[in-house]
Formats: structure tokens, C-alpha cells, sequence
């Protein structure tokens, strides 16, 4: 049973979307997913719009991202979520 780390970035809707309520509503669904040591940064993007981008850690046999990806899209003023990055974690 290996980690794999993933970065899913986050989309708002407008530059005005609560980010902390963003992220407090993605926590939740990483973590009932089973990711764990779920953490956030703020990417800006243009004309004060930020993406959120999402860390966390899975199990590789824990479970599939597609659940977290749909649940993170279905958050209010979440335009779009995309993985993008996906490793195995060594160590």
C-alpha cells in the first residue's frame, strides 16, 4: 500500500466567492473521502480572482478521486475542480 499526494485546484465563480467557506467545504469532502493532511494556498489568477489549490494524501487503496472531484464540484461558487498533479509519494 503506497501515498499518493494530489493537488486539486479549485476554481470560484467570481473574484466576490467566500474563499474560506471554499475551503472549509472541501476539507470536509477530502476527508470523507479518506484523504488526510488536507492544506490550502491561494494561487491569484487576474482582476482578484484566486484559485484554491487543495493538498492532500490518499492510500493509493483507500479509494478513487473521482467522489472528492465530483463533491468539490457541486461547492457553491466552485466553477471548476482539476486535478492537477498526482504522484506517488516515496519515503
Amino acid at each position: 500500500m503506497g501515498i499518493t499526494l494530489i493537488k486539486i485546484k479549485l476554481m470560484p465563480a467570481s473574484p466576490d466567492a467566500n474563499i474560506e467557506e471554499i475551503k472549509r467545504k472541501a476539507k470536509e469532502i477530502i476527508e470523507a473521502n479518506k484523504g488526510k493532511s488536507v492544506s490550502f494556498e491561494e494561487q491569484p489568477i487576474a482582476f482578484g480572482l484566486k484559485a484554491v489549490i487543495a493538498g492532500f494524501e490518499q492510500n493509493e487503496d483507500d479509494g478513487k478521486l473521482e467522489p472528492i472531484e465530483e463533491g468539490l464540484r457541486k461547492i457553491e461558487n466552485v466553477s471548476s475542480a482539476e486535478v492537477t498533479d498526482m504522484r506517488r509519494a516515496f519515503g
